[in-house]
């Protein structure tokens, strides 16, 4: 059987925040090989190796984003 990852073991591994892993779930970047309903509307995701090669490629193809602008000081 292949070793699987959590969510948060494999943002880490990819080098990214759990947000981050996330917000590409979000938005239909990068899928999971294995998808468990468990129940309520819950989905739990398992990541392979091959599935964190393939996050790490969807890191090194983003652009970073603007910098915040840090908020002024009101009078």
């Amino acid at each position: 059987m292949k070793k699987t990852y959590s969510t948060q073991q494999a943002a880490k591994k990819m080098g990214v925040s759990l947000r981050t892993l996330n917000r590409w779930l979000f938005r239909g970047l990068i899928r999971p090989s294995l998808e468990f309903s468990i129940g309520g509307g819950r989905t739990l995701w398992r990541w392979t190796d091959a599935d964190i090669v393939r996050g790490r490629k969807v890191k090194a193809a983003q652009k970073p984003g603007p910098k915040a602008k840090p908020k002024r000081k009101r009078k």
